[in-house]
């Protein structure tokens, strides 16, 4: 008999923070769970979610991801305070809070969200360790763009005389 397939959807991505990679160098990138109420991974699964100057704070050992929101639907429970930029608790070993932890404390670095996604049924967020840009950095990085994309077009036009 014919057992239907489930679909797998083409995209596991629900947001991304694109900034980040505008405003920070970023070095060393790690997948972390994220702890989550129900009405949130609903609304995550219509793509509510908004990255953008979202960060990890560290307390107690223990990892926080501040500045995400996440757009409760319209349909949520009235009874239930649906707060959309509360803190979420990150999921993360000892050894990578220590580690991220002391970057942050000795080395002056920051710890950015850079994207929230599915990997199987679970929400992850990847975080990395930032270092920020100066105006000059930045600039630096949008004429290295520009040229990459310049020379593009060139050897394209060349393939195509060719």
């Amino acid at each position: 008999m014919g057992a239907k397939k489930k679909k797998q959807p083409t995209n596991n991505t629900i947001a991304t923070n694109r900034r980040a990679r505008h405003d920070y160098f970023l070095e060393d990138r790690i997948e972390a769970g994220l702890s989550l109420v129900g009405w949130e991974v609903k609304s995550l699964r219509e793509g509510k979610a908004q990255l953008t100057d979202s960060y990890v704070y560290f307390q107690n050992n223990e990892a926080w991801l501040m500045g995400v929101q996440i757009q409760p639907l319209g349909t949520a429970c009235t009874h239930y305070v649906t707060d959309p930029v509360r803190y979420r608790k990150l999921l993360l070993n000892r050894r990578e809070i220590d580690r991220l932890q002391e970057a942050v404390n000795q080395k002056g670095y920051t710890v950015v969200a850079t994207n929230l996604y599915w990997k199987q049924h679970m929400v992850k967020c990847g975080i990395a360790l930032a270092k920020g840009k100066q105006l000059h950095d930045k600039r630096n990085t949008e004429k290295e763009r520009d040229w990459s994309q310049q020379k593009q077009r060139a050897m394209r036009a060349h393939n195509r005389e060719s």
